[in-house]
């Protein structure tokens, strides 16, 4: 196994090149430009993590499958493991984010861990909220952030707080006003492998104030 972090665009060329597809026929089953892809596969463009799990969805296969470096049949087990760094994440870069998807190697994951830098400071510069399938925990692990969510007022997160919400709820995580640099430990779950069934325990918690409902808007 290589040494080198291994980069998107190679593991979605791994993937087509095991699949036996060419770019026109990857773009027909996914909805993606052949452009699109192709860029994608160079490393000149990325995707962030709902477009890829759109891209997941639309071939028929798992996100955790998105990530694996050898894409083969992989025997039934009864006790996995995987051991992640930075050094050996795939490293996903996009204007809000910056994603470093941990234990890539490991197929079929109930749980997508990622160790996110955050970029966006305001709303206008993030854009959309983000929504997808599953769950998700965020433990911050330097600095401060906001998170905004569909359904709730704003909340402040600093370092050593964490939260956990439903990710098919529009979210954005943002960096708190002051604050220079955040780095965040998230995990969302793959759904498809019915995640609603793994427990997380946790050996110290944070309280955080219960959110607020948002008022609802006038018609």
């Amino acid at each position: 196994m290589t040494s080198e972090s291994p980069t998107l665009g190679a593991l979605i060329r791994s993937l087509r090149s095991h699949q036996g597809w060419t770019l026109k026929e990857m773009s027909v089953k996914s909805g993606i430009p052949v452009s699109t892809l192709s860029k994608v596969e160079h490393g000149q463009l990325t995707l962030t993590y709902d477009k890829l799990y759109q891209l997941s969805q639309k071939l028929g296969m798992r996100m955790s499958e998105l990530f694996a470096e050898e894409p083969e049949a992989e025997p039934p087990v009864t006790a996995r493991r995987s051991l992640g760094d930075l050094q050996s994440a795939v490293r996903v870069e996009t204007p809000n984010y910056d994603y470093n998807y941990l234990c890539a190697e490991l197929r079929r994951k109930l749980m997508i861990p990622v160790i996110t830098r955050l970029r966006a400071k305001t709303l206008d510069e993030f854009g959309s909220l983000v929504h997808h399938s599953g769950e998700e925990f965020s433990y911050v692990m330097k600095g401060t952030v906001v998170l905004h969510t569909e359904f709730y007022d704003p909340v402040v997160l600093k370092e050593g707080q964490s939260i956990y919400f439903d990710s098919s709820m529009g979210h954005a995580y943002l960096v708190a006003e002051g604050c220079d640099e955040v780095e965040m430990l998230t995990v969302m779950t793959n759904s498809e492998e019915g995640a609603d069934q793994a427990m997380i325990h946790a050996g110290h918690t944070h309280t955080l104030p219960a959110p607020k409902e948002s008022k609802a808007g006038g018609t």
